[in-house]
């Protein structure tokens, strides 16, 4: 199997380049960002004007993972025009390259969880209803459903993963981050809410375990699965976690302010994808631990 990876240089991307480029060595990743090291098995698109028709113009793929966009909900609220392009407008491009050039190609695409917004009721099932706070989440939905117009109406295999909250090695942004950031410069850490929100967590080799598992179970039918570990903790716990296994002593305060786009509780049915096979084998305390431990080891 041929994959193409889009965002290929991102968090998610690059530890997709490296997990299925091992099980499928014609694996190939696609950014707008040079990758350090230049290999053949990679393609530059221009920042600005991203033609991904030059990417299946003279290539033929089984299988394109959309890991590429905006992951930010601060910087969409800010910029939601640019959040809407790299988001929303951006899988169009690339699904009208694939109908007109490479047809047989199924189309992975990465939505979100923030789709969601403040849930009615948990854990969250695909038939929940989606009422996004953020363009951020609007945009993801927007992605779900022209990922179905092309299915529906030109054939094209596609399936949306709504993603809930992943970190690992390789992540520099969102909550373990800041945390660590903030703690190298202060004696305590400040984070947004009361520290009683919760999320639901999912290590990074656990979400690569769970695409693995759609890509060989999912019908491509336009579906939307949520991957996630089934399992919800608390800001604070988990906060207080990671600065053990970083070996801080510093001392954790929330601010009691409900960050502007940020839900208050998500905890996901993953029952869909556990019917693929899928079942997260690491824990919030091991995934932090290694988390931490490949901090350490960068030295950064």
């Amino acid at each position: 199997m041929k994959i193409l990876i889009l965002g290929s240089n991102g968090f998610i991307g690059s530890n997709a380049l490296r997990y299925f480029r091992n099980k499928y060595p014609s694996t190939v990743g696609c950014d707008v960002i040079a990758p350090v090291v230049y290999d053949d098995g990679f393609f530059l698109l221009d920042k600005d004007n991203s033609r991904f028709d030059q990417v299946f113009l003279r290539n033929s793929f089984d299988l394109c993972i959309n890991a590429s966009g905006s992951g930010s909900v601060p910087y969409s609220i800010e910029h939601p025009e640019e959040d809407y392009r790299l988001n929303a407008k951006n899988v169009f491009e690339i699904l009208n390259a694939i109908s007109q050039l490479n047809s047989q190609c199924r189309f992975l695409n990465f939505s979100s969880a923030a789709v969601y917004g403040n849930p009615e009721s948990l854990p969250l099932s695909e038939k929940s209803r989606t009422r996004p706070l953020s363009p951020y989440g609007f945009h993801k939905l927007i992605s779900e459903q022209i990922c179905a117009e092309y299915y529906h109406l030109k054939k094209i295999k596609t399936c949306s993963m709504r993603v809930f909250s992943v970190y690992g090695q390789g992540l520099r942004k969102q909550l373990f981050w800041d945390i660590y950031q903030k703690s190298k410069k202060s004696s305590e850490v400040e984070l947004f809410g009361t520290g009683d929100e919760t999320r639901d967590f999912i290590h990074i080799e656990d979400l690569l375990l769970a695409i693995e598992c759609i890509i060989e179970k999912s019908s491509f039918e336009a579906e939307i699965i949520n991957v996630a570990s089934g399992k919800s903790s608390s800001i604070r716990d988990v906060a207080q976690t990671f600065l053990r296994a970083m070996g801080s002593t510093a001392q954790l305060k929330f601010n009691n302010i409900n960050k502007e786009g940020d839900p208050l509780k998500m905890l996901a049915d993953i029952g869909k994808v556990s019917g693929y096979g899928f079942s997260p084998a690491i824990n919030i305390e091991e995934g932090l631990a290694s988390y931490a431990g490949w901090i350490k080891d960068a030295d950064l």
